[in-house]
C-alpha cells in the first residue's frame, strides 16, 4: 500500500495499528468467552440442549428381546425405566457428574458386621454386612414370618446398602481381596476379570443359607466382574438376579478409549494412581512376584480375557443393564448392544446422559440408579421368576448328590 507521499506501508503494520486501537477489555470480554466455549465443550456440557428442549429430559432406552419373560414380569413393571431421565440443571455434564459422585452421594452413618472369608487358594475376603434389622426400628417380616430365609439378601457395596437395607433386605459387602483392610494371604491379587472370588462367596451364601434368595449388583469394574462371573457359570450361578451399573464390558476398547481426549486421559491418570496405591500396600507380596515382562507383553491378552462382553449370551440368571451414553469412563462403543439382544434373561437400559455410576436428576440431584435398582429386585422378588429360579436351585442341588 502506498501512502499519498508514494511510501509504502505494510498492509502488516496496518492491521497491527488497528488491532493496537480496540480496548483490552475487549480482548478479556473475547478470551472469557473463548475459555467458555472451551470449558464448555472439554465437559460435553449439555445446559444448552436442555433449555432447547425445555428441560424435557429424554426416555430410558431398553434392548431386549421380544420373547423376554424378565421384561414381560418385571421390567414391565418398573416405573422408573419408562420415565424420562432428566438431568440435574446445575450437572448438566457426565463429567460434573462424575467427579462429584462421592460429594453428592450420602447415606447415614452405620456399621457394618465383618466376617472373614477364606477362598480355596489361601485368599482372604472381608464380607462386610447390614442386617436389615440394624437400620429399622422393627424387623422386616414377609408372610407372617422372620425367619433369615423369608428375608431376601443383596451382594453389594456402599451406596445402596443403606437403601436396600431400609427396604427390609439383608446386605452383604463382598470386598475384592487385598482391600477393606485386609491383607493379602496369597500371591494373587484383584483383577478387574477375576470373578473366581465371586464365585466362591455367591456359592458360601447359597450353601449356608439354602432357602434364601440372594440378588446381586455390581458397578463399574465390579460390574465387569459380575457379568463375567454370569456368563462363565451360565445355569450353576445360585443367584435369583442381577444388576449391573455402567459396565465397561470391553476393557480393550476401554483401555484405546482412555487414551483419547483430555478428559479420558485425566480419569487414566487418577485410576492409574488408585491402583498404585492398593499395590503400595502389598509390596512385600509383589516382590516376590516374576516375569513382569511377559505381563507387559500379555496386556491386550488380558483385557480380551478379562471383559464380560464376551460371556454376554451365556448369563442364564435374570439381569438389568444400565449404562448411560456419555459415561465419560465407559464408552458406548464396547456396550455390546446385539448380545443383550439376543439373550433372553437381560434387559439394558441406557440413558442418553448421565455419568459414570451417576445419574443424578431433579433439583435436589436425586441418584436414578439407586431407585432403579431397588425397584427392579423388589420386582423380581415378587414375580414368579423368583419361584422358577429357586426351583432350578434346588434341581440342580439334587442332580450333584
Amino acid at each position: 500500500m502506498e501512502t499519498a507521499a508514494g511510501d509504502f506501508v505494510s498492509p502488516y503494520k496496518l492491521l497491527l495499528r488497528a488491532l493496537t486501537l480496540i480496548p483490552i477489555s475487549h480482548y478479556l470480554l473475547l478470551a472469557f468467552f473463548a475459555l467458555i466455549v472451551f470449558v464448555y465443550n472439554l465437559l460435553e456440557i449439555h445446559i444448552l440442549q436442555d433449555i432447547i428442549s425445555g428441560f424435557g429430559g429424554g426416555h430410558v432406552s431398553l434392548t431386549f428381546n421380544s420373547s423376554s419373560d424378565l421384561y414381560r414380569e418385571v421390567i414391565s413393571k418398573c416405573h422408573l425405566l419408562y420415565g424420562r431421565y432428566v438431568a440435574t440443571a446445575w450437572l448438566s455434564s457426565p463429567h460434573l457428574q462424575t467427579i462429584l459422585l462421592n460429594v453428592l452421594v450420602k447415606t447415614p452413618s452405620f456399621s457394618y458386621k465383618r466376617e472373614i472369608f477364606r477362598t480355596s487358594d489361601g485368599g482372604t475376603v472381608a464380607l462386610d454386612w447390614l442386617m436389615n434389622s440394624d437400620v429399622l426400628e422393627t424387623s422386616f417380616q414377609i408372610n407372617g414370618t422372620n425367619t433369615v430365609a423369608d428375608i431376601p439378601l443383596v451382594i453389594y457395596i456402599r451406596k445402596i446398602a443403606y437403601a436396600m437395607a431400609k427396604h427390609g433386605w439383608n446386605v452383604v459387602v463382598c470386598n475384592h481381596r487385598g482391600l477393606g483392610g485386609v491383607p493379602l494371604t496369597s500371591e494373587c491379587f484383584y483383577t478387574a476379570g477375576k470373578s473366581d472370588d465371586l464365585g466362591e462367596v455367591v456359592n458360601h451364601l447359597h450353601r449356608t443359607q439354602p432357602e434364601t434368595p440372594i440378588y446381586a449388583v455390581g458397578t463399574s469394574l465390579g460390574a465387569n466382574i459380575l457379568v463375567k462371573y454370569l456368563g462363565e457359570e451360565g445355569v450353576n450361578v445360585p443367584l435369583v438376579g442381577a444388576a449391573s451399573i455402567s459396565n465397561p464390558w470391553d476393557l480393550l476398547i476401554g483401555d484405546r478409549f482412555f487414551t483419547r481426549a483430555i478428559m479420558q486421559r485425566f480419569y487414566n491418570r487418577v485410576l492409574g494412581n488408585s491402583l498404585k496405591g492398593a499395590a503400595k500396600l502389598h509390596q512385600e507380596v509383589y516382590a516376590r512376584l516374576s516375569d513382569w515382562e511377559g505381563i507387559e507383553k500379555s496386556i491386550d491378552a488380558f483385557h480380551r480375557w478379562a471383559s464380560s462382553a464376551r460371556l454376554v449370551t451365556n448369563v442364564s440368571v435374570p439381569l438389568l443393564c444400565l449404562n448411560a451414553i456419555d459415561d465419560p469412563v465407559c464408552t458406548d462403543e464396547a456396550i455390546p448392544w446385539d448380545e443383550c439382544r439376543k439373550n433372553k434373561n437381560i434387559v439394558l437400559a441406557t440413558t442418553k446422559h448421565g455419568g459414570h455410576i451417576a445419574f443424578f436428576e431433579g433439583t435436589s440431584g436425586k441418584d436414578l440408579w439407586i431407585r432403579v435398582v431397588e425397584e427392579y429386585l423388589s420386582n423380581l422378588h415378587a414375580s414368579s421368576i423368583r419361584k422358577q429360579q429357586m426351583q432350578k436351585f434346588k434341581d440342580l442341588s439334587s442332580e450333584t448328590l
